[in-house]
C-alpha cells in the first residue's frame, strides 16, 4: 500500500481515505487550522490507519464470500437478504479503502448477480415482487456509478476522516467531476447551509488576500445546483 525508500514514506499510488484527506488538507488555506503539511511522519501515520482499515475490510470480504458461497438453493430468504445487504455495504467500502480494489468489486458484482437471480427465482411470477426487484437493481446500478467518486465514498463512510468542519473546504477544493456527484448527497436545507458557510469562508480568505479562484468556481457550481434543487421542488 505504502511507498517507502530508505525509511522515508512517500504518497501511495492508491491511497486510502485518511491519506487522501491528509493530502487534501496539505497547504490548503481553506482548511484554516486544519491545514497541514505532508511529510514522512504524517504519511506514515495516515497510511497505517488506512492499512488497518484495509486489513479489516479484507477480513470482512473473505468472511462474506465464504458465507455467500455456502448459500443453499433453498436457503432462508432472511439469510440471502443479509448476504445481499452485506455485499452492497462492502462495495461502498471498497471504493474508500486503500489499494486497487477492482477485482474485489468485480467479485462482489458477480455474487450479487447470482444472488439476485436466486431471489428472482423465489419471486416466481409475482409481478409486483419482480417490479420491485427491477427497481432495486436499477437503484444499485445507479448507486455503484455514483460511488465511482472516491470523494463521495469518503463522505458517505461512517468512519470518514472528513470531519464536519472539513466538509465545506473539502467541497470547495474538489475536482469538478467529484463535486458534481458530491453535491447530490445534500438536500435543499443542507445545501443552503453549506453555501452560507462557503460564502463566509471565501469572503474571509479573500479579505486576507488569499487566492480562492478555484474555490470560488466551485461555489458558483454549488449555487447552480441549489437553483436546480429549487426548480425541482417547485415543479412537484
Amino acid at each position: 500500500m505504502e511507498d517507502k525508500i530508505d525509511g522515508i514514506f512517500y504518497p501511495s499510488e492508491n491511497p486510502g481515505a485518511h491519506e487522501r484527506h491528509l493530502i487534501r488538507r496539505s497547504n490548503n488555506v481553506l482548511f484554516g487550522a486544519r491545514q497541514t503539511e505532508v511529510d514522512s511522519d504524517s504519511l506514515q501515520e495516515n497510511q497505517k490507519k488506512d492499512h488497518d482499515i484495509l486489513q479489516q475490510f479484507m477480513s470482512d470480504f473473505r468472511d462474506l464470500m465464504t458465507k455467500a458461497i455456502a448459500l443453499k438453493p433453498n436457503e432462508d430468504s432472511e439469510v440471502i437478504l443479509e448476504v445481499k445487504d452485506g455485499l452492497d455495504k462492502l462495495y461502498a467500502a471498497s471504493v474508500s479503502v486503500a489499494d486497487d480494489q477492482v477485482k474485489v468489486q468485480e467479485s462482489i458484482k458477480k455474487l450479487l448477480t447470482v444472488i439476485m437471480q436466486s431471489v428472482r427465482k423465489g419471486a416466481g411470477n409475482d409481478a409486483k415482487a419482480l417490479q420491485e426487484l427491477d427497481q432495486e437493481e436499477a437503484a444499485r446500478e445507479a448507486n455503484f456509478a455514483f460511488l465511482e467518486s472516491k470523494l463521495v465514498a469518503d463522505i458517505l463512510d461512517p468512519e470518514s476522516p472528513i470531519e464536519n468542519d472539513d466538509l465545506v473546504p473539502t467541497l470547495l477544493s474538489a475536482e469538478k467531476d467529484d463535486l458534481a456527484l458530491a453535491t447530490q448527497l445534500f438536500d435543499e436545507e443542507q445545501m443552503s447551509f453549506l453555501l452560507t458557510q462557503s460564502e463566509n469562508l471565501l469572503n474571509k480568505l479573500d479579505a486576507e488576500g488569499q487566492d480562492v479562484k478555484q474555490a470560488a468556481e466551485n461555489f458558483v457550481f454549488m449555487e447552480g445546483y441549489m437553483t436546480y434543487l429549487k426548480e425541482q421542488l417547485a415543479s412537484k
